[in-house]
């Protein structure tokens, strides 16, 4: 009896096998977090390298935003002559092209911290991801619709504003599960290339 209680006793999930499983994880998820970090910082204090860290993000961030501003109207006319060229509208060539130049740099970030497949850097990668698509989708149709607005410019895009929102809709109601697997990301995948040929079926329905 007694070999038989002190067996049941080192059998729940807390015994010292499990709890020494989940201690080598918390160990090699934080080693994992130490490497991240440039090897120029690893000889200052925490205080230290939190402050280089901010200032190169922050210098980084210029570098990109200055980049940004350079390049984007060249590209705006780039898709516009190649939608001319090969006779396609160019909401279409934009459609497919500007998100990803736009998002590649968060499409790459995404992919290396998930790719390190442990918790943290997955929550990290999808919060990144679904903060970048609310920004999208709010701060950057804002803007949009504020200049059409100011500029008394003809309404229409019905048809790519509805588009929008139904997608917006769907990821809404994907994200609110705590649990993500792989059926998540292929119908997130798919409901790129659906958008494009709703925006077609409604314009050829008559909406603008």
């Amino acid at each position: 009896e007694k070999a038989m209680s002190t067996a049941s006793a080192s059998s729940p999930s807390g015994s010292p096998g499990n709890l020494s499983r989940k201690d080598s994880a918390a160990a090699v998820d934080e080693l994992e977090e130490e490497s991240e970090l440039p090897e120029e910082f690893a000889h200052l204090s925490p205080a230290q390298q939190q402050m280089m860290i901010k200032q190169r993000a922050a210098i980084m961030m210029g570098i990109g935003t200055g980049l940004i501003i350079i390049f984007s109207d060249p590209m705006v006319d780039c898709m516009s002559n190649l939608g001319e060229r090969l006779g396609i509208p160019a909401f279409y060539i934009a459609f497919v092209l500007a998100p990803l130049a736009s998002n590649a740099s968060e499409l790459i970030a995404s992919l290396n911290y998930a790719g390190k497949k442990t918790k943290k850097t997955i929550t990290v990668s999808l919060s990144a991801l679904q903060g970048a698509a609310c920004m999208n989708n709010t701060f950057c149709l804002a803007i949009f619709m504020g200049l059409i607005y100011a500029k008394n410019l003809a309404w229409k895009f019905s048809a790519e504003t509805i588009s929008i929102l139904l997608v917006e809709i769907l990821i809404g109601l994907m994200a609110l599960s705590s649990t993500m697997t792989v059926w998540h990301g292929v119908l997130a995948l798919l409901l790129f290339p659906a958008s494009i040929m709703f925006v077609a079926l409604l314009e050829a329905c008559g909406i603008d």
